[in-house]
């Protein structure tokens, strides 16, 4: 059986590497605004494709302007090392942006939030 953290290890973990998820509920949570369905469903798309690889499966709500995933490792009854490699992977594919100077230019409005 997987180590589940508690409340409080969950929670430094988070200041110090996703500031951006909470811990709600019993789970990880982070809402990404989108501004738009288009790319709500370019982002669920993603991290569908980066849960089947992990074998681990987030609950994703999408609404028009918004997508917000909650990860818990259902099975252990809580948060484990799993839980805490999805979300950075999720954040780090979700938020990436090109540096400048890069080939890859990126788009010309406002990206994820």
């Amino acid at each position: 059986m997987a180590k589940t953290y508690t409340e409080t290890e969950v929670n430094d973990w988070l200041t110090a590497n996703l500031p951006n998820w909470h811990f709600a509920g019993g789970h990880l949570t982070r809402t990404y605004h989108t501004g738009n369905w288009q790319l709500t469903l370019l982002l669920a798309n993603a991290i569908g494709y980066l849960a089947e690889a992990g074998w681990h499966h987030p609950e994703l709500t999408l609404t028009y302007p918004r997508l917000t995933v909650r990860l818990q490792t259902h099975d252990a009854g809580g948060i484990t090392d799993k839980d805490f490699e999805l979300a950075l992977l999720i954040e780090e594919v979700v938020t990436w942006q090109p540096s400048e100077g890069e080939a890859l230019q990126g788009p010309p409005k406002t990206w994820v939030k």
